[in-house]
């Protein structure tokens, strides 16, 4: 799936169209800028997460994952992410690149990016 983006104040959000894309309990991996990005949407709120695409271990597709409870667990060998931090939980893979997100008054997904800083950072 891609994504549009629109300038504001040093930062890029980019749309990436409405929640109801990703399913409860479960990610979507979207390309942003040329990016893979993936989207975790919280079961039972509409709170959204998003990270580097894939794990920093295997190179596993992290929206393939099982999604809970605020983490996500690699489909490739079961390490597990805090999904809001990006930190490794109980193991010693790298942290995650995590991104900005919120949902707008009409239920779209909104990444956000620093212009200036491109991809280098994470927040």
């Amino acid at each position: 799936m891609t994504a549009a983006s629109i300038p504001l104040d040093g930062m890029v959000h980019y749309d990436l169209g409405t929640i109801d894309r990703i399913p409860p309990g479960e990610g979507q991996t979207f390309l942003v800028a040329g990016r893979e990005i993936a989207v975790f949407r919280a079961r039972g709120t509409d709170e959204v997460y998003a990270t580097q695409a894939r794990c920093p271990h295997k190179a596993g597709l992290l929206a393939d994952g099982i999604v809970g409870d605020g983490k996500v667990i690699c489909p490739l060998h079961s390490n597990k992410f805090d999904l809001a931090t990006g930190a490794p939980l109980g193991n010693a893979c790298q942290s995650l690149t995590t991104y900005r997100t919120e949902i707008s008054h009409d239920r779209r997904v909104l990444l956000w990016l620093s212009a200036a800083a491109g991809w280098s950072g994470s927040t």
